[in-house]
């Protein structure tokens, strides 16, 4: 018995409780919306946790390999944005459509010696691709149709069907679907009972998904563990979250119909910092003589807005709960850092992408020559070729210096040997 199939084994039983029990945990969610739809989250989640580390078992048992260290189990997202991730699971229900094994996958389960466990499993993979099958066709049943009318009243899918749009005769194709004449949704009345066998199919994939895990954990413990049923494993991903709706998704506060004085005042000091945040990218832009790349900056700028604004968006409710003035203060604090950001911008920018001249002062000018005949304030500067000519009121060399570029962050370095030698004498 190996010891890494045992782990893996009381992994997928651990993953298998969870997908079960999350299952169950719907049907007591109740007539809660909130809290039944974050449980069909949760439960899309584990069972397709289930059935993924199950096909990565399965497929490391046909090969006679090792298992993974780690079963396959979806991430959780953080706090902050784990309503984004419910929406997201129940619009691709979990991804277990995905997750479906294919025909390879029966095809090299046939190819391996024959055992009544094999066959269950190859029996319920087959099953989930019949679900696979009832999910893409089941749209194509449908057609475009003028509803007949009797006094103004509609009657329930009589009417005659629409014509397709040519080169395309299926009327369940999607480009008819979208783009026939006909004002009216309905199966088509010949396919009616295909229909019917197909939406079954569909609807049956959780009950074929958890049948799946269970098939192929029946199988593993029979050929890896002599039949002895481990306990159950270390669990992760959203199996871990049965039964606490409300602290993986917690209800979110909403914006209230409409404003108070003090609560506009936030709304307002946020508004201001994600505008000032937005003049970044341009002031830097300028500093750095990047202009020429203006689509970039804009585009930048832009980012910054619909961040800023996705951001207030959702915390700004918890900002303004606060009664009287206490709901401003958020703003106040917000407007005070926008007149921060706003005036600090352009000096900081300025720092550290000055123009040749102010790069010499800094670099050399006030410093290893602030004693000498090139001090600042002595010199005559002039800038060609991208080289700082650097001339004395008084007589000496005239320093050479580069790369002379506004907006640059390299040092000014000698160009020639003459200013090397100056330079040198200097200790610069």
């Amino acid at each position: 018995m190996s010891r890494s199939w045992e782990r893996a084994i009381a992994e997928l039983l651990a993953q298998g409780l969870a997908a079960q029990a999350s299952a169950d945990r719907v049907q007591e969610t109740g007539a809660d919306v909130r809290k039944r739809t974050t449980a069909v989250a949760v439960h899309y989640a584990a069972e397709t946790d289930y059935v993924r580390s199950a096909l990565a078992l399965l497929r490391a048992h046909l090969a006679d390999g090792r298992p993974p260290r780690g079963l396959p189990a979806a991430r959780v997202w953080p706090r902050s944005v784990r309503d984004l991730w419910k929406e997201r699971v129940l619009e691709r229900t979990g991804g277990l459509w995905q997750t479906i094994p294919g025909a390879a996958v029966v095809d090299q389960m046939r190819s391996a010696p024959a055992s009544p466990l094999l066959d269950a499993v190859i029996e319920q993979a087959e099953a989930l691709q019949a679900s696979l099958h009832g999910h893409r066709r089941h749209p194509r049943m449908y057609e475009k149709y003028f509803p007949e009318r009797d006094g103004g009243v509609r009657l329930d899918g009589r009417g005659r069907p629409a014509p397709t749009v040519p080169g395309f005769p299926d009327p369940g194709h999607p480009v008819n679907l979208n783009f026939a004449s006909g004002t009216g949704l309905r199966i088509q009345p010949a396919r009616a009972e295909e229909a019917s066998r197909l939406k079954d199919d569909e609807f049956a994939v959780h009950r074929r998904a958890l049948a799946f895990g269970d098939a192929v954990l029946d199988l593993l413990v029979e050929a890896r563990l002599d039949g002895a049923r481990p306990l159950a494993g270390r669990l992760r991903g959203a199996g871990q979250w049965v039964g606490r709706e409300d602290d993986l998704v917690p209800a979110r506060t909403e914006w209230p119909a409409k404003l108070g004085g003090f609560q506009a005042v936030t709304l307002t000091g946020l508004g201001l910092l994600v505008l000032a945040c937005a003049a970044l990218p341009l002031t830097v832009g300028n500093r750095a003589d990047l202009l020429s790349h203006y689509t970039l900056l804009f585009a930048a700028s832009g980012a910054i807005v619909l961040v800023g604004t996705v951001i207030v968006h959702r915390t700004g409710p918890r900002l303004i709960q606060a009664p009287g003035f206490k709901a401003a203060a958020p703003g106040i604090a917000a407007g005070l850092l926008a007149i921060v950001v706003w005036q600090g911008q352009g000096p900081v920018a300025e720092h550290f992408f000055a123009d040749p001249y102010e790069r010499f002062e800094r670099e050399l000018g006030d410093g290893c020559l602030s004693a000498s005949s090139y001090r600042s304030g002595a010199v005559q500067t002039r800038v060609e070729d991208g080289v700082l000519f650097v001339t004395p009121t008084s007589r000496g060399t005239t320093l050479r210096l580069g790369p002379a570029e506004d907006g640059s962050t390299h040092p000014l370095r000698p160009v020639d040997t003459a200013t090397r030698k100056v330079l040198d004498d200097f200790r610069c």
